[in-house]
């Protein structure tokens, strides 16, 4: 190995798996580096590659299963933890205290270079306090990397919280990471194997990830894809890319492109041509794969052993799971006997000799049939630039869902008719994400909203919408948070909104009268729920009788302390004097009920207010 490699992702929580790190695992792999993968704890991480070099210096199998809590000594310096493991103290005590030492001392920079991706800017805190700690795996005449949007977009405020100068933008030329090195490593395949060295599950893993247009025509204010991806490429080809994924990792079941405005390339025949080619034609299915032969592959081909020994382990766990108690029993023992219950104990002789049993048994119990398979552009087309011609190639191939943008209220009569075309060449799963708290109104996201679920109705389609709340990332107040309010916005509002969406799990699909009980029958009853109180909007069966007697046919059984306490608040509320009620709806806005925080002394508003003090519980 020529250089040891950490590629580390902050322990964020996201749907998609980091394709920069993966694409920088290929390219380091081809340069013959020892490459690894980390997401999570950083001091877990510490923990456990001092345990491995202790775990190597002592030379015990035996200790296998016992690597968690050795890993936990390090870290914690607990004596309880080696309590657990027999004879251990006397053997070995003086042995891993010097690595606990090391632990304390920080003595775990191992690494030639260390890279760390970044994310969405309102995760800073986060990601900087990872880099940070990510110094401390770097040898001294190391290399730290950072890259990614957030670092992109703020690069300045990244060196400055880091002292480290991020790359900013693609890695879409040769050398940019080692000079002469003529890899282009944005066009470079994804390393999937990564994945397979964590705990963490993506969402989404099960996919193609990639390109095939980069940038976008358009100049939208609330957008950074102007700054990512300054040039707009019409044509990225993909096959290649997919063809290596299936020839390393196996097939993956869904292709999603994150182009971010396809429809603007004037090769957009050739891109779904070559889609289809690739395997997703309209009505495309795919083979699963055979998890068990691509661990075995690789581990024969020593590619990323520490992954595949994970994997080959959970493989293991799985057949045993399935077997009768006595097949069971003998499978343990085999498995022990050549130390293949643990990753940590895994030597590649072993798994070949294991080979024949475990294959045996992998393919009685695993079957490799046939399942759907989709397209998805993530990041949604352009209705402007919808016309027949486009619609009718797209539906050549297996989209679903179709996500075609609506940020604007304004653009309501272009969204309409892209929907309506889709519609008319059979494209019916559809999505997208309705922006707000930019320069919109309240009314206007209830109005997108509303006719999602009018064209529903009248298509037979389904539209699944998800609100997205605008947050500035370049904003030197709010780029690392997310409390920024839109101009027609204010706290009270947003915190309605996400009460909603927390009821209906973050979207709204097709269903009047489900959309009519969580939004409101008009404008006016959206603009009520706004005000409405948090725990009346959360319950409001519970505590709105009129509600309760609308929907008697929908809702038959009721709680013994259903009241009308939604109603009440509502009258006392709209019969405020103009002149209260402006205060009143200036102190709601703020979203803040304690006693403290209310310095109004009238009556009347504090009895409105007291609703609001009403807890979930």
């Amino acid at each position: 190995m020529n250089r040891k490699i950490l590629l580390i992702e902050p322990d964020y929580k996201n749907k998609y798996p980091p394709m920069g790190l993966m694409k920088l695992a290929t390219y380091f792999r081809r340069c013959d580096d020892d490459v690894r993968f980390f997401k999570g704890d950083l001091r877990f991480f510490a923990s456990r590659i001092l345990c491995e070099e202790f775990y190597e210096e002592v030379n015990d199998t035996t200790l296998g299963k016992y690597f968690p809590k050795m890993m936990e000594y390090i870290k914690t310096g607990k004596y309880s933890f080696l309590d657990e493991i027999p004879d251990f103290r006397e053997k070995y005590e003086d042995i891993i205290k010097e690595y606990r030492q090391k632990f304390m001392k920080k003595d775990y920079a191992r690494f030639d270079i260390v890279g760390v991706t970044t994310l969405f800017t309102f995760y800073w805190s986060r990601t900087v306090e990872t880099i940070n700690k990510a110094k401390e795996f770097c040898k001294p005449d190391g290399r730290m990397l950072v890259g990614g949007i957030a670092s992109s977009i703020l690069p300045e405020q990244m060196f400055r919280d880091t002292g480290i100068r991020p790359h900013q933008g693609l890695l879409d030329k040769p050398g940019d990471i080692d000079e002469g090195n003529t890899d282009i490593i944005d066009e470079l395949p994804l390393d999937y194997s990564i994945l397979e060295e964590i705990d963490y599950k993506y969402p989404a893993s099960n996919a193609y990830f990639g390109y095939m247009t980069r940038g976008c025509i358009r100049k939208c204010a609330f957008c950074a894809v102007s700054r990512l991806e300054p040039n707009y490429k019409d044509y990225i080809g993909i096959r290649e890319q997919i063809e290596y994924v299936d020839e390393h990792f196996g097939t993956r079941r869904d292709l999603l492109l994150m182009d971010n405005n396809v429809f603007a390339s004037p090769c957009f025949d050739a891109i779904i041509d070559e889609i289809k080619a690739c395997g997703f034609e309209k009505g495309a299915k795919y083979q699963l794969p055979n998890e068990y032969d691509i661990a075995i592959k690789n581990i024969q081909s020593d590619y990323n052993l520490r992954g595949y020994f994970r994997k080959i382990v959970s493989i293991y766990d799985d057949i045993a799971e399935k077997l009768s108690d006595e097949e069971a029993g003998e499978f343990y023992i085999q498995r022990e006997s050549l130390g293949l219950l643990y990753p940590e104990t895994v030597q590649k002789n072993a798994v070949f000799e294991f080979h024949k049993t475990a294959k045996n048994y992998y393919d009685k119990f695993f079957k490799f049939g046939k399942r759907v398979r989709y397209i998805d552009f993530n990041q949604g087309v352009d209705a402007r630039l919808v016309t027949d011609e486009k619609m009718s190639k797209l539906a050549e191939i297996n989209i679903r869902p179709l996500r075609i943008a609506f940020d604007h209220y304004e653009q309501r009569e272009i969204y309409k008719k892209a929907v309506r075309i889709a519609a008319k060449y059979g494209i019916k799963d559809l999505s997208n994400y309705l922006l707000y708290n930019f320069m919109d109104k309240p009314e206007d996201l209830y109005e997108r909203m509303r006719i999602n679920i009018e064209l529903c109705e009248e298509l037979d389609v389904t539209v699944y919408s998800f609100p997205m709340k605008y947050h500035p990332i370049d904003d030197p107040e709010f780029y690392n948070n997310r409390n920024y309010i839109g101009k027609h916005w204010n706290r009270k509002f947003i915190r309605a909104i996400q009460a909603v969406l927390n009821s209906t799990k973050g979207k709204i699909g097709r269903g009047k009268d489900f959309f009519e009980e969580a939004f409101g029958r008009d404008v006016n009853e959206f603009r009520k729920i706004l005000w409405m109180p948090e725990t009346f909007i959360i319950y409001r069966r519970k505590y709105d009788a009129e509600l309760r007697e609308r929907l008697a046919e929908r809702y038959t059984s009721h709680s013994d302390d259903d009241c009308n306490l939604t109603n009440e608040w509502w009258e006392k509320f709209r019969n405020l004097s103009p002149k209260r009620k402006e205060k009143a709806e200036k102190i709601i806005a703020l979203n803040k009920f304690s006693d403290s925080d209310i310095t109004t002394q009238d009556k009347a508003i504090l009895e409105v207010l007291e609703y609001y003090k009403i807890r979930r519980s």
